[in-house]
């Protein structure tokens, strides 16, 4: 079986964690072996504030986990969220010592690591360094610089930074409950990993995971990682409406976003009334929804708003040609897709963590609140950025005896295991043709 992975996803509400493997079928798939949840204790607006009940919530979910799949785990790959994870663009360069000797993958990687050297803001440290385009002598612009010549090499880098004491945070709460973080993944980053499609990312995309108290946005274009940003808005805010305008417990107005929310136009034209029962003996309210739907209308609005004006802001509006991806809790919306179509202009559709799971996995993972567990737990094989899986192929050979394959692997997947089956293939070719 292939190396075991565990996915550790610490939200605002629910610790979820997803135990897996790389399919032995399909190289692109994930293989669940186990799955696990716990009510999130200590964890709020996806910002740790009690690190022991919290410890002890990630314990609760990962027993839960090694119970079903029968296996222990030691090391996870964890999220981080929260209003503080932000996104900037920031320039690099090296200059190398020789014009006649090819660029190669240890270029790239110093290039990379310098980047994780900058200063970042005053209490903040670097969770990803995402590089764009590449710069060669100030003229030639490329993808991938690798095996070209040039004595300057510069990269555009999307840069994504945290609190310092969050990230410390999660790293302790993690110990605590007796495993270690191997990798810290932006949880929306995360989540592109499972809900995305290769074709979407290479067309251009904007995924937005609307989450109760933040809303994250990632946009990608030509297959690399382009924009990130968070709103300080959520699902939240829809409840807390409901709340005030019909005078009613938080429980209560979360339950009726959920069971009887909508924000499709044919809603309004329905007067049927929900009855919550009043305290002691006091008289029972009736909540009309037609009523409750414009309540949700009026603020889902504003909402989608503020989104469109930052996909607007990141430059890269005019080349989503795949739309928009909704993800998160509050996207189960009815009429959501609709929503921000009708705003923002763009295709939408819904997306849910099954696009990379295996045939027969538990319906329970194929909703919206697992997607950042399934997106944590497959990067134990999938990249990010698709140059990096040939890359590590690349640094394992020669350069100079696979070049001419390593631009054959571009056109193949993304996947790094089945570029080195492709790596290797080559190189029994090239052995018998000698």
């Amino acid at each position: 079986m292939s190396e075991i992975i565990a996915g550790l996803d610490i939200g605002t509400s629910k610790i979820r964690v997803v135990i897996g493997a790389q399919s032995q079928y399909d190289v692109n798939k994930l293989e669940v072996l186990g799955m696990g949840s716990a009510v999130a204790d200590g964890v709020v607006r996806g910002m740790i504030v009690n690190i022991d009940k919290t410890a002890i919530a990630i314990k609760q979910a990962l027993q839960a986990a090694e119970e079903d799949s029968g296996i222990n785990i030691n090391i996870v790959n964890v999220n981080i969220a929260g209003r503080h994870v932000a996104g900037a663009c920031h320039h690099g360069s090296i200059t190398r010592d020789r014009l006649e000797e090819e660029i190669t993958v240890e270029d790239i990687k110093k290039l990379t690591s310098d980047m994780y050297r900058i200063v970042p803001p005053l209490g903040t440290e670097i969770v990803h360094a995402m590089p764009q385009e590449y710069t060669i002598d100030y003229e030639i612009v490329t993808q991938d610089p690798v095996g070209m010549s040039g004595v300057k090499l510069e990269a555009n880098f999307h840069i994504v930074t945290a609190k310092t004491h969050a990230i410390q945070n999660i790293h302790k709460c993690v110990k605590k409950a007796g495993v270690e973080a191997e990798m810290v993944m932006a949880s929306a980053l995360a989540a592109s990993l499972a809900i995305l499609s290769d074709e979407e990312k290479k067309a251009g995309v904007c995924l937005v995971d609307f989450g109760g108290s933040i809303i994250n946005l990632v946009v990608f274009y030509d297959a690399l990682i382009r924009y990130t940003a968070t709103i300080p808005l959520g699902g939240h805010m829809i409840t807390s409406d409901i709340q005030q305008s019909c005078m009613v417990m938080e429980r209560q107005a979360e339950l009726l976003k959920v069971k009887f929310g909508s924000i499709e136009p044919s809603a309004l034209a329905t007067q049927a009334v929900v009855t919550i029962p009043g305290f002691r003996s006091r008289t029972p309210k009736e909540v009309v929804t037609s009523n409750l739907t414009k309540i949700i209308q009026a603020r889902v609005e504003e909402i989608v708003t503020f989104i469109h004006e930052e996909i607007l802001r990141s430059g890269f509006y005019e080349k989503l040609v795949a739309g928009m991806v909704l993800t998160g809790g509050s996207a189960n919306l009815a009429g959501m897709p609709s929503m921000f179509q009708q705003i923002t202009g763009l295709d939408t559709r819904l997306g849910f963590p099954d696009e990379y799971l295996e045939e027969g996995s538990s319906k329970q993972l194929h909703d919206h609140s697992y997607a950042t567990a399934v997106g944590l737990t497959l990067a134990g094989f999938k990249t990010l950025d698709y140059r990096e899986a040939y890359y590590r192929t690349a640094q394992s050979v020669d350069l100079n005896f696979t070049k001419k394959h390593i631009k054959k692997a571009k056109k193949s997947s993304f996947s790094f295991a089945r570029m080195i089956t492709k790596t290797k293939a080559f190189l029994i070719d090239d052995y018998d043709d000698n």
